[in-house]
């Protein structure tokens, strides 16, 4: 159990350890910093501990941002202090000092309580100081709190300190300025501030006013009846795959029940994340969670969706495959984009800063004018606007007709939000710096071969500048692409593709990504690969080619989202040997193009895509589960993706 210490004698009639006890906290009392550091130092090395200042007036919510959010070592408001077990070696450090400090010396004076100097005017008289008290009073440790809180950023340890808003957390001075607060607290609903914070600030127009207005209740229902984020997590799963199931019967009524549970699923998606926010359980695995099931419940429902189809004579695995391809390449042009520049400097060619550029001049424009906010925020088709499309048409139309719609709407939104960015890239120079660098050749995903011609042409590949990595990356993606669509099926000539892929690839990664367009090229590398299964195993035409293809992307797309969220999370890209182990990019692309040259003399292609997309799925899934369960990985909590 965590440990609150109020540092000095309580403060008749405050509901003050009444509050931190419906928080979870054992409550202690100690009159200093000599004694406070004591009792920290005697609590379960594995507990989280508070110091709270006993004259606190303010929300129980603002106490609980302050004292019990899992993700921050350190947190602070006016009065209350918590540390978890990384930071308290640091706030023993500090109580330790401060335990110094407050023992006068012999000769000097006792230190004025500051809370009640604040502001004061300096003394001028002559009288001798009083004699300094020999040990530290309850007034000394009654701000210690928010002593400790400056000692810790003084000593270079973060202390977060929660945005409140209209929340309220105070340490009054005397009975009026107590009044004064107290009425504060009495103006401002806890409940209704806390319900509001947990939506979201930014979303889109589907989730903002068709979901979130009834989804937050359903969140502190959930919250009220001890179930976890986790667990509606794994609700909205079965809910989706359920979904997928209605869907693959291939019958109206199949696909009406297809829809609603679709729309529900995607209601407990947003609830989850508002249930976390509502009661602060973030957590590692719920991180992980909700950042991977996003993608398995859409692409399982496209699998169910083409399955559907099938049972009613229409093969559109091809098309299913596409959107997948086409979603996945979509979110990896902004996960690329988003790390190149997230603490990127922006400077012009004389190294002064750029401020501002046509581009985003443009946007803060249009910005300012609410009903564009919306209509940009919809049109490029984010994960509510898109379920709701998908849901709607499978209900009232064919499986066709929604896979023709979502490629339209996905290339468009695609273009548009791709376009922007390149603009952006291009009318202003950002210094890369070498986290970002690193973090796009993390999402590279370069294999062995790659890094054997990377070795080989390191001191040439140094020479590139401009656009020209992204063109070479370009131009070796078509080259494997256009090979697998137009080269003989039946012949060792369609692995040539690949194999001016793999050189190009290694070629383009044997430099320090920091060019203005050095971001599209992993997702470059994707569409590369992607496009090649789909396209070699359309064009095999033997049953069963393309679920398999179906399922190998899908794999590969598990590796690299779960690449992006360790990146994201700050742990850094999955280890070098899992990469190798799984062929890179170049390698996995050479692979299946040689089974595709190969199939038609001596195997199977769909059975050498199944035994490969196993292979990848349990090397990946294997990896992925043991590092996101071990106590190394990032404890925080993923918003979601507007795509």
């Amino acid at each position: 159990m965590p440990t609150a210490i109020l540092a000095g004698p309580p403060v008749p009639g405050s509901s003050l350890e009444g509050d931190l006890r419906a928080l979870g906290f054992d409550v202690r009392t100690a009159p200093g910093a000599p004694e406070a550091r004591e009792l920290i130092a005697s609590a379960p090395a594995a507990d989280r501990v508070a110091l709270v200042d006993p004259r606190f007036v303010g929300h129980l919510h603002a106490l609980r941002l302050a004292l019990t959010d899992p993700r921050f070592p350190a947190a602070a408001v006016p009065g209350a202090l918590t540390a978890q077990p990384e930071a308290r070696p640091a706030l023993l450090r500090a109580l330790s000092t401060l335990a110094a400090d407050a023992t006068p010396a012999r000769t000097g004076a006792a230190e004025p309580h500051a809370a009640a100097t604040a502001g004061a005017p300096a003394r001028h008289d002559t009288e001798p100081p009083a004699p300094a008290p020999r040990f530290t009073t309850a007034p000394a440790g009654q701000d210690l709190a928010d002593r400790a809180a400056r000692a810790l950023d003084a000593d270079g340890t973060a202390v977060t300190r929660p945005e409140l808003g209209s929340l309220v957390a105070a340490v009054p001075a005397d009975a009026p300025a107590r009044e004064q607060a107290a009425a504060e607290v009495a103006a401002v609903d806890d409940e209704a501030v806390r319900l509001r914070s947990a939506v979201k600030a930014r979303d889109g127009f589907f989730t903002t006013f068709c979901v979130s207005p009834y989804s937050r209740y359903l969140a502190r229902w959930c919250a009220r009846r001890g179930l976890t984020p986790n667990q509606v997590t794994t609700a909205s799963l079965v809910t989706a795959l359920i979904a997928a199931a209605c869907a693959a019967t291939g019958t109206r009524g199949g696909y009406v029940a297809a829809g609603a549970l679709l729309i529900f699923s995607f209601v407990l998606d947003c609830t989850d994340g508002q249930l976390a926010r509502y009661s602060l359980q973030y957590s590692t695995m719920g991180a992980w969670l909700d950042a991977t099931f996003d993608r398995a419940k859409e692409y399982a429902y496209y699998a169910g969706l083409a399955l559907g189809a099938a049972r009613g004579g229409d093969d559109v695995w091809t098309l299913a495959l596409a959107a997948m391809v086409l979603q996945s390449c979509r979110h990896f042009v902004d996960f690329s984009f988003n790390e190149a520049n997230a603490d990127s400097a922006t400077a012009a060619a004389d190294g002064k800063a750029v401020v501002g550029t046509p581009t985003s001049a443009l946007s803060s424009r249009l910005d300012s004018v609410g009903w564009t906010v919306w209509t940009r925020r919809m049109i490029v088709l984010p994960i509510g606007e898109r379920w709701a499309m998908i849901a709607v048409l499978t209900a009232l139309t064919t499986p066709r007709t929604v896979f023709y719609a979502l490629l339209v709407g996905c290339a468009f939104a695609a273009c548009y939000t791709t376009a922007g960015r390149v603009l952006r890239s291009v009318t202003r120079r950002s210094v890369r710096t070498d986290r970002a660098a690193r973090a796009l050749a993390d999402l590279a995903d370069s294999g062995p071969l790659a890094e054997t011609v990377a070795r080989a042409a390191r001191r040439p590949a140094r020479a590139l500048r401009g656009p020209l990595p992204f063109l070479i990356a370009l131009a070796g993606g078509a080259a494997a692409v256009a090979m697998a669509a137009f080269g003989p099926l039946d012949s060792p000539v369609l692995v040539l593709g690949a194999l001016v892929y793999v050189l190009t690839s290694g070629f383009v990664v044997a430099r320090r990504m920091g060019g203005a367009l050095d971001w599209l090229i992993p997702p470059v590398f994707r569409a590369a690969e992607y496009s090649t299964v789909l396209i070699l195993a359309h064009r095999v035409d033997l049953p069963g080619a393309l679920p398999a293809a179906f399922g190998l992307v899908a794999a590969v797309a598990y590796h690299h989202y779960d690449t992006v969220y360790r990146i994201r999370g700050g742990a850094g890209a999955p280890p070098r040997g899992l990469v190798r182990l799984l062929g890179g990019h170049e390698g996995r692309t050479l692979l299946v193009a040689l089974l595709a040259a190969l199939s038609t003399r001596a195997f199977d292609l769909p059975s050498a895509l199944t035994v490969l997309a196993c292979a990848v799925a349990v090397i990946a899934l294997t990896e992925s589960i043991r590092f996101w369960v071990s106590s190394g990985a990032p404890a925080v909590h993923d918003e979601g993706e507007t795509a």
